[in-house]
């Protein structure tokens, strides 16, 4: 493989097509610059023809003074490419469907005039001074010989790269390479490639691409995009990197900043075992792999690649699979210390929490440790006072929370879109000028039923320096169940830092 390949994002456009996401003009320009700042080559800006306000989008972009290129789609009709023009982009990226399936049934065109239209929209988008990226739409589906007269076609018009979009995602990883190695055979420009997750090989396909030939992958964060979503970029970019020795120009400490981003702007949530980024990608509860972590991480990793490495960190999980090393790490992590037969108790009762079937927290432990150490470890720098919620179907769910943070009385309120988000939002703001901390994770799950079943919430909050603490709380009042975990978490990060500062 050569040992560089640059990134093409389209998080802003295919991403954007995910099924229930439609993101804000702010939004996009938000991410377009966490993309910069992330070292993407080039960004699919959106698709201008398509609305007005989205041409406007593109522009604002384009007119932003990324490092990046900015890309504009269209299709090879001259008012398509004349939108992208008239946006400024650095590269137009147009594309017409060569298959038969598609030819046929939806652009109803012959071959021939297929060909004539790729070739005079290339000449077009060269003779306004813009890069072309042109895509055969469905090639994987197209006869080899027509698909590559096609390219050698556009090559001819100036075409300055050529895209090879697996458009419906029916490739195989070999039959993705050997088709890469054909086309490479035949064209003497770069060679894209787009890779749809339908089969879940996305970036299968991609890295196999990248083997025979391709010198640029596109990508989406989080993987989003039509139906399946699109070739992962943290997944591509770090099995270049770690596992193929190839360079790229990403910077790869601001992937995970990155992911929460587009998940937080998206609403599109990534699974706890998502690689590289997910929560639980360097996450580890085994006692026999926490053993082998905490003497030597790369035991139980890779080793090739670290959480440092994409911005993470490493956790240790308690729970039903829990060791000694483990339980007397996360013990420590909250300046517990024990000897061997209370670590052992300790052990024995988080074992018989986790059991049951429930998740184990920190503040679990925290509990159990002071039961076992027969004194309370903990201190209460937060304590709850009042708080109430206002709703209905006419008013903006607004909280108002009152609480004592050491020996000060403090009062806060906010506004969500429900009772339970502007309580949170009325906590975080209430403390918020005596630490940084934000929600990571909320979990809720009803453990009776019934109208007045009792909710149980689980909330994880992490602070400025990625040190994260988790509690629950149940009660019948969602509201309530939500503030009283949080309260709870926050408390024990700050006893966590604390304990830090004293070391």
């Amino acid at each position: 493989m050569d040992k560089h390949k640059t990134i093409f994002d389209t998080t802003l456009r295919d991403g954007e097509q995910t099924p229930g996401v439609s993101l804000t003009n702010d939004q996009k320009l938000k991410i377009a610059r966490q993309l910069d700042k992330l070292g993407v080559d080039v960004i699919e800006a959106g698709f201008p023809v398509s609305s007005e306000g989205e041409k406007q989008n593109v522009k604002a972009i384009a007119s932003e003074g990324l490092s990046l290129d900015v890309c504009g789609l269209a299709r090879v009709l001259t008012k398509d490419l004349d939108a992208c023009i008239d946006c400024n982009v650095d590269m137009v990226h147009t594309f017409v469907s060569t298959s038969d399936i598609q030819r046929i049934h939806t652009i109803k065109k012959s071959r021939e005039e297929v060909l004539s239209m790729a070739v005079n929209a290339v000449e077009h988008i060269k003779d306004h001074g813009a890069k072309c990226m042109f895509s055969a739409m469905d090639a994987t589906r197209t006869d080899l010989d027509y698909l590559i007269e096609v390219y050698e076609a556009v090559e001819g018009a100036g075409c300055d790269i050529i895209n090879v979009p697996d458009t419906v995602g029916v490739m195989s990883p070999s039959s993705m390479y050997e088709l890469v190695r054909n086309i490479d055979a035949h064209v003497n420009i770069p060679i894209d490639v787009h890779c749809h997750n339908d089969f879940g090989i996305a970036v299968a396909n991609s890295l196999m691409a990248a083997e025979a030939g391709a010198s640029q992958i596109q990508c989406t964060i989080n993987g989003i995009g039509e139906r399946a979503g699109n070739a992962n970029l943290a997944e591509v970019v770090m099995s270049l990197h770690s596992i193929y020795g190839a360079k790229t120009n990403i910077n790869t400490e601001y992937l995970l900043e990155t992911a929460k981003m587009v998940e937080s702007y998206t609403g599109i949530h990534m699974p706890a075992n998502t690689p590289i980024v997910g929560d639980n990608a360097f996450a580890h509860e085994s006692g026999i792999h926490t053993h082998g972590v905490l003497e030597k991480s790369d035991t139980f990793e890779p080793g090739i690649m670290t959480p440092e490495m994409v911005g993470h960190k490493r956790r240790i999980v308690v729970g039903k699979h829990a060791g000694r090393h483990a339980v007397k790490k996360s013990l420590e992590d909250m300046g517990i210390e024990t000897n061997d037969e209370q670590l052992d108790e300790i052990l024995s009762q988080i074992k018989d929490i986790a059991n049951k079937g429930k998740r184990v927290c920190d503040a679990d432990l925290h509990a159990v440790a002071s039961s076992v150490l027969g004194r309370n470890l903990g201190s209460e720098t937060i304590v709850l006072k009042e708080f109430s919620v206002m709703t209905g179907n006419l008013i903006t769910p607004t909280a108002v929370v009152r609480a004592t943070i050491g020996d000060q009385e403090a009062i806060a309120s906010n506004y969500g879109v429900g009772p339970v988000d502007a309580t949170l939002r009325a906590v975080e703001e209430m403390i918020g000028g005596y630490t940084k901390v934000k929600v990571r994770d909320f979990a809720l799950e009803a453990i009776t039923g019934g109208s007045d079943a009792l909710a149980e919430v689980t909330i994880s909050v992490e602070d400025g320096e990625g040190h994260v603490s988790s509690a629950q709380s149940a009660s019948t009042d969602i509201a309530t169940a939500s503030v009283d975990a949080l309260i709870a978490a926050i408390n024990l990060l700050l006893d966590q830092k604390k304990t830090r500062g004293m070391e």
